[in-house]
């Protein structure tokens, strides 16, 4: 089994500190350092491309661009590399959407996949104009993806559901091939939905032992409905040649981290509504002490940003050694990103793959990596 690696496309801004925001909060100052044009995120898409990421996954909300957009210009500058576009399906009607994905395939060649973000801040959801609470808006998730569903197989769909009603609904013009569904949650009834729709089942990246309960926890919920799920991970990375250095690096982060601004951003995070989200907080409460919660696994990155908010640092041989021991559990997807993300990208690609490659765990997509000027080492 060779393990599958996708990079991130920061659409809220990028810089040489923590971008922070995310589940309701703005993004931070550092957002603009260099903001998410289409020539900056299609550098990024090319590094990870000849690198051989599989794909990159691009973030949903008011703190950043929309990701159906920024997707479709930067794939032009692409050839192989596959986007993770989240989405909420509340926000578009589930024909559309469907038309929209099978449009996205035909046009890059098949190189969409589906992050499906059900909303965990009711405030930024009505923002939106949807006024649903939580619950129901993961019953109508799971309305939105029967029907998608349904619709990708070629069917004429009527449904008068809870939530989403379609009549005589069906697309001219199939996706080939049908997107994968990504999809995380860590409430009883995300479980549900995940069980019965979706592909691969993501989430952030806790202590070992807590991945292993929720892989269990979806693996049973599964299996009662006679599927079976792969699991992915979500992640950031600070990997360089020493510990000591990939060490120094997170402190230099973490010193960056404006006091005021941890205040505001944990206050915002506290008020979610999001179980994944008080999980994140709950590894590092808020404090700056104490955030190696498991050996390479940091939590710093939670003080400032929502969301994902934990990171591998090491040695590249200890954040190769993590990653396998991840993938011991059932992982076999790895989400990940690091700041900026053009030069860690270039740090795990170059320092991390090649390891794994040599442990016969994970091989280029292209089979060798390309030669090109993309590919000089990068120092600094």
């Amino acid at each position: 089994m060779s393990l599958t690696f996708h990079w991130f496309l920061p659409t809220n801004g990028d810089s040489r500190h923590v971008v922070g925001g995310g589940h309701g909060t703005p993004a931070t100052a550092s957002g603009r350092d260099r903001p998410p044009t289409v020539a900056y995120l299609s550098q990024i898409a090319r590094a990870a491309e000849d690198l051989g990421f599989v794909g990159a996954l691009t973030p949903t909300g008011a703190w950043c661009e929309d990701a159906w957009l920024t997707t479709a210009m930067v794939s032009q500058n692409t050839e192989r590399l596959k986007f993770l576009v989240a989405f909420r399906p509340g926000f578009v009607s589930p024909t559309l959407a469907a038309q929209m994905a099978s449009t996205f395939q035909r046009q890059t060649g098949g190189r969409l996949l589906l992050n499906v973000v059900t909303g965990g801040e009711s405030h930024e959801q009505r923002a939106y104009g949807d006024f649903l609470d939580k619950d129901d808006r993961y019953r109508r998730t799971g309305e939105f993806l029967e029907i998608v569903r349904q619709l990708w197989d070629g069917k004429t769909v009527d449904v008068a559901g809870e939530h989403l009603r379609v009549e005589d609904a069906k697309l001219a013009r199939l996706p080939d091939p049908v997107p994968e569904v990504y999809f995380g949650g860590s409430s009883p009834i995300a479980g549900e939905i995940a069980a019965k729709y979706v592909d691969v089942y993501l989430t952030w990246g806790e202590p070992p032992a807590q991945v292993a309960e929720k892989i269990a926890w979806i693996r049973g919920l599964a299996a009662k409905e006679g599927r079976t799920l792969r699991f992915g991970i979500r992640l950031h990375v600070i990997t360089r040649d020493t510990s000591a250095e990939a060490w120094a690096e997170a402190n230099r982060l973490l010193e960056g981290f404006d006091p005021e601004t941890v205040k505001s951003v944990q206050a915002g995070l506290a008020r979610s509504e999001s179980e994944g989200q008080q999980r994140m907080l709950a590894l590092h409460g808020g404090n700056r002490d104490g955030l190696e919660i498991h050996p390479n696994l940091w939590a710093g990155i939670g003080l400032v940003r929502g969301g994902a908010g934990t990171a591998l640092v090491g040695s590249h041989e200890e954040v190769a050694e993590r990653i396998k021991e991840y993938a011991a559990l059932g992982i076999e997807e790895f989400v990940l990103s690091g700041y900026p993300h053009l030069e860690e990208a270039y740090w795990f690609g170059e320092g991390v793959l090649p390891r794994l490659a040599a442990e016969g765990v994970w091989q280029h997509p292209v089979g060798e990596q390309r030669a090109s000027a993309a590919q000089v080492p990068f120092a600094g």
